[in-house]
Order: structure tokens, then C-alpha cells, then sequence
């Protein structure tokens, strides 16, 4: 059975920084591009960042890029996504996903995940 399990959410003040992890069991890590998405109610939910099997491919979603990083430990099954410098717009329910393809369609649209964690809440609001 396959499970993703974040933690890390939180309550933080415009500025600060939150390291949320992501823990992988019962599939390959190794085989899987893994990501984080973020979801605002009533929003479509959104790609923040990804990481190829071996790391060496990483894209950000503009917003985020120089604020954040995504990184992974395949020896340890976790991804993690560093936040620094949050603002009231990062408020969302972050998802850990596992896909299969590290490219988008030919049209910009993400592929599909394999796998979806729960979430977790990061909130910045002063």
C-alpha cells in the first residue's frame, strides 16, 4: 500500500521560512518524479515545484523561484520543499504527488500523479 505523508505545515508570519517533508512508503522512490502542489479553496490545484528521479532536474512554478527549493534523499524515501521568505499568497494545503513523467504535456498541462499525500496546511498571516 502506498502512502505520502507531509508534515511540516504551520502558522507562520509574512517572511518566514517552513520546511515541509514528505515521507514515501510501499512504492520504488527511485522510480517516481516527485512534486509539490498547492491548493487554495476553491482553486484548481496548483504545481509549486518538482524533482526528477536522481535530482538533477528540478523546475519551480514562478512565483516561488529563489523563495523555495525542493529536494529529495532517495535513501530515505522523503522530498522536502524549503520555504523562505513566505508571503500571505503561499497560504494553501500542500501536496506531496508522485508521478511517473518529469516533462508536461505538449500543451503546458502537468501529467497526472501516481500519487497524492493528504496535505498540509501552511498558513502566513501576520
Amino acid at each position: 500500500q502506498v502512502q505520502l505523508v507531509e508534515t511540516g505545515g504551520g502558522l507562520v508570519q509574512p517572511g518566514e521560512s517552513l520546511t515541509l517533508s514528505c515521507e514515501a512508503t510501499g512504492l520504488t522512490f527511485i522510480n517516481y518524479v516527485m512534486n509539490w502542489y498547492r491548493q487554495v479553496s476553491g482553486h484548481e490545484r496548483e504545481l509549486v515545484a518538482k524533482i526528477a528521479r536522481t535530482g538533477v532536474q528540478i523546475k519551480y512554478v514562478d512565483s516561488v523561484k529563489g523563495r523555495f527549493t525542493i529536494s529529495r534523499d532517495n535513501d530515505k524515501n522523503m522530498v522536502y520543499l524549503q520555504m523562505n521568505n513566505l508571503k500571505p499568497e503561499d497560504t494553501a494545503v500542500y501536496y506531496c504527488g508522485a508521478g511517473t513523467f518529469f516533462t508536461a504535456f505538449d500543451d503546458g498541462s502537468e501529467r497526472p500523479m501516481s500519487y497524492w499525500g493528504q496535505g498540509t496546511q501552511v498558513t502566513v498571516s501576520s
